[in-house]
């Protein structure tokens, strides 16, 4: 993909660096090693920047996270581009409105997913994570550098060409073509997405549709469906046990689907990352969240933050029950070399950016 990494470099244009550039950013490029938790050692600057991030901090309802209409999206395209690029530089964090998305297509998708978490403990194992390449089911492998702690729940990751032995065709009829075509909706929509922030990075037409191409081999996009587990009302939850721990996503920019009444969600923009106050993000049904990951952040050169989140834990008074929500993870296919222009971080391939991020996340 000679033509996506080239013009990463040559052709964004160079505006003047805003003043949204976080402080918590303000370290460049891997320069030295730093100890994360439990004395491990990490190269890349966000996964040093994360381990910073696993205290309890304080929780403030006074940011907005803004709601973008993307109706008429072709018409109103320069307003949608300022809209988004105001909300992502600004928390980092947004939802969209009348995406497109059709709800029936949601509820399919969280449909399939509570029925394959549904299934025997013995019959997901057959359909086991393949380590490194973020494709089938895990259960409480997660261990986020922030924390130290497994995750409190089980996931099954699709990455299209890594899926053979992964579908559980047997057990659930039609759930492959299924979630292939929900997958195949949540890229539309994030390329659509992506392609106002490279409108206004400078970056040429197409530019991230040609970097995250589903019919490549070297595709690495995923789409993740998530079960948080029910907590049982006389248990004590440990004050460093997370639902999932504090982190940045590895990505361009994630799509989350979730659902009315299963809250637990937090965000911290990363430039206020040093206070550690969090805004939880109220689920509905009919928005999707986004958040910007760290290969844009790479790409813009910190212009486009991002920004740290995690789910809490119920405490004594909150609902137990499990909780349940889907992410789409545009991430830039294997082959695509990842730097902006102006070099804030060397240059390195998506393949071994998302491996180094999947070596820190499941080393257990």
């Amino acid at each position: 993909m000679t033509d996506t990494t080239e013009t990463a470099e040559s052709t964004a244009t160079a505006e003047t660096a805003e003043s949204t550039a976080s402080t918590a950013r303000a370290e460049p490029a891997e320069t030295a090693e730093s100890s994360g938790t439990a004395g491990t050692t990490y190269s890349l600057a966000e996964l040093s920047r994360e381990t910073r991030m696993g205290g309890a901090g304080t929780e403030t309802s006074g940011r907005e996270i803004r709601r973008i209409d993307l109706s008429d999206f072709d018409s109103r395209k320069a307003e949608i581009t300022e809209q988004l690029w105001t909300a992502a530089t600004d928390i980092g964090f947004f939802q969209l409105v009348h995406h497109g998305i059709g709800q029936d297509a949601v509820e399919g998708a969280f449909a399939d997913a509570e029925r394959f978490f549904a299934l025997p403990e013995e019959t997901k194992a057959r359909h086991a994570l393949k380590k490194g390449l973020n494709s089938g089911w895990e259960s409480m492998t997660q261990v986020r550098p922030s924390v130290g702690t497994p995750d409190q729940k089980e996931s099954y990751q699709l990455t299209r060409p890594h899926m053979d032995g992964l579908w559980p065709d047997d057990a659930l009829p039609g759930f492959r073509e299924r979630s292939l075509a929900f997958e195949a909706r949540c890229r539309e929509l994030a390329m659509r997405v992506l392609s106002c922030f490279a409108d206004r990075l400078g970056l040429p037409d197409g530019f991230f549709t040609r970097a995250h191409d589903p019919a490549s081999d070297q595709y690495q996009s995923t789409l993740r469906m998530l079960h948080y587990f029910a907590v049982p009302e006389d248990v004590v939850i440990p004050a460093d046990v997370w639902r999932a721990g504090a982190h940045t996503d590895f990505d361009c920019l994630t799509l989350l689907f979730q659902r009315d009444g299963q809250g637990g969600l937090q965000v911290c923009p990363g430039k206020e990352a040093e206070a550690q106050e969090w805004t939880p993000v109220e689920p509905a049904d009919t928005v999707i969240t986004c958040n910007i990951g760290d290969m844009l952040t790479r790409w813009s050169d910190d212009r486009l933050p991002s920004n740290f989140h995690r789910v809490k834990s119920p405490g004594p008074d909150d609902d137990r029950s499990a909780r349940h929500s889907i992410a789409f993870f545009a991430q830039a296919d294997r082959d695509v070399v990842i730097q902006g222009p102006a070099g804030r971080y060397p240059a390195i391939t998506a393949a071994d950016y998302i491996q180094q991020r999947i070596a820190a996340n499941f080393a257990r």
